[in-house]
């Protein structure tokens, strides 16, 4: 799988960096999807098993950490299910397969203490290992979180620091071995105040939802820490076309999320309706200039490779 396609890189390259199997799908399944369809080439790189996830399946409760600690395996599994509708087909686990990096949990809590767990691990270990991946693959496009890891997770606020800081040192041809190779554009995840508007739905009325989960009033869902104002949001890809596979990839992480139609539900009752346009924030290099308009009227760039010079 990996082998083949270092044979022969398509004209452009995509990696997108996450923390666990299913954010890939969440924020970014119809981007990966419309990409490959075009003929570019999309590596995911995944840092954890995700062992520490909440089972939401009575009938696979058995696999959590807190009972026969088999969550892990199971969501390998489902993760090469999803890429299967994407049609990513080079997907890979950070440190692989010498290194195995173990879901952190939240901040504070004992699996976040642990040796294996990804918050620990050693950051110029991890870094190395994917400025070598960086370096094999040649991407030019870079798609991962933001600063906070879009809501504060430690493995999402890793795996951003590793990706940024890896996407330097592999430019720069006095680190490591192999030939030095220069990101042309950065992303990070966004999800814009328009977006979630329109996205955010649920079974249950509004106000006993955010009241239960967030303490909030249902005007405050738009100060959750991972909704961006409009004009701070550069780039709209538009994979409405790919919307089923999306859905399709998503119901493969049936442990994780409830499906129901277009809605995908967390637990409590939740639930936001899926798109197939996905947002983000152009962090590193020109902005290209086919635009759309988003609700916002700010100018939105509508592909990931306009803008670069080769």
């Amino acid at each position: 799988m990996a082998d083949n396609y270092r044979m022969s890189l398509p004209a452009e390259r995509i990696l997108l960096v996450h923390a666990h199997p299913d954010d890939e799908t969440i924020g970014n399944g119809a981007t990966m999807a419309a990409y490959v369809a075009r003929g570019a080439g999309v590596t995911l790189v995944t840092c954890t098993r995700g062992e520490e996830g909440e089972v939401l399946v009575p009938a696979l409760a058995h696999l959590a950490a807190s009972q026969n600690d088999e969550l892990g395996e199971y969501r390998v599994g489902e993760l090469s299910r999803a890429m299967l509708h994407l049609g990513v087909t080079d997907h890979l686990f950070l440190g692989a397969p010498h290194h195995r990096y173990r879901d952190s949990g939240m901040m504070g809590t004992s699996p976040n203490e642990r040796s294996d767990s990804f918050w620990q691990a050693d950051e110029d270990q991890v870094t190395a290992q994917l400025v070598e991946i960086i370096r094999d693959r040649k991407p030019q496009v870079l798609i991962t979180y933001d600063e906070n890891g879009g809501y504060g997770h430690p493995d999402h606020i890793k795996a951003h620091r590793i990706a940024m800081r890896a996407a330097a040192l592999a430019a720069d041809p006095e680190f490591g071995s192999g030939e030095a190779w220069e990101i042309a554009k950065i992303y990070w995840n966004a999800i814009p105040r328009s977006a979630i508007k329109k996205a955010l739905t649920s079974k249950k009325p509004i106000q006993k939802i955010a009241l239960k989960l967030f303490r909030y009033v249902p005007s405050k869902w738009l100060t959750l820490p991972f909704v961006q104002k409009d004009s701070v949001v550069t780039t709209a890809i538009d994979g409405n076309a790919h919307l089923p596979a999306k859905l399709a990839a998503l119901s493969e992480h049936k442990t994780q999320l409830i499906m129901d139609g277009d809605l995908f539900e967390f637990s409590k009752g939740m639930a936001i309706r899926v798109s197939g346009t996905e947002h983000y924030i152009l962090v590193k290099g020109k902005r290209g200039h086919e635009l759309v308009l988003g609700d916002g009227k700010s100018g939105w760039e509508s592909d990931l490779f306009s803008g670069l010079d080769s």
